[in-house]
């Protein structure tokens, strides 16, 4: 065998063209957007309204102290929840609050998008938590994720139909 001069640059071109003309494995995002593990803990919270008592256990066990809640005597003794923030742009998004919550009122949000222009954007009130609003994941709650579409990798991309 005879050895050749430029032999390594030849190799080097071999790969290079190889991956040239195989399709690219990366995801334009946001433009294509693949579906992430169904047990993600995202970087928000999802909140639930009926299932909240007021109780601030969530408040209570949180690490960092993002969470906020204020609370009025209601009707029947029982608490109404004036207040609920979330400031994410501390929260560490640990799911101890998640859970540390006995009424299940909380969850961790299935979406990760959460890129403000202001830090004063990142105080996620009530009405931006409420569960109608966005998707919870099945961190924490099993029987959520069984609902919740399959995890797609880049991949199986080329292999699916």
């Amino acid at each position: 065998m005879v050895n050749f001069l430029g032999k390594g640059i030849l190799k080097g071109m071999v790969v290079t063209f190889t991956n040239l003309i195989r399709p690219s494995p990366t995801t334009q995002y946001p433009e294509q957007r693949l579906t992430v593990s169904r047990r993600i803990r995202g970087t928000e919270l999802v909140w639930s309204k009926t299932k909240c008592t007021g109780c601030a256990t969530c408040a209570r066990t949180c690490p960092q102290g993002v969470i906020h809640v204020v609370t009025h005597k209601g009707e029947n003794n029982n608490y109404a929840v004036d207040t609920f923030e979330v400031d994410s742009g501390y929260c560490i998004h640990c799911g101890l609050c998640v859970e540390a919550c006995p009424y299940n009122a909380l969850f961790m949000g299935y979406t990760f998008e959460r890129s403000k222009y202001r830090r004063n954007s990142l105080v996620m009130s009530k009405d931006d938590m409420a569960i109608e609003h966005q998707p919870a994941s099945g961190y924490f709650h099993p029987e959520i994720a069984q609902t919740l579409p399959e995890q797609e990798l880049l991949v199986y991309r080329g292999k699916k139909k």
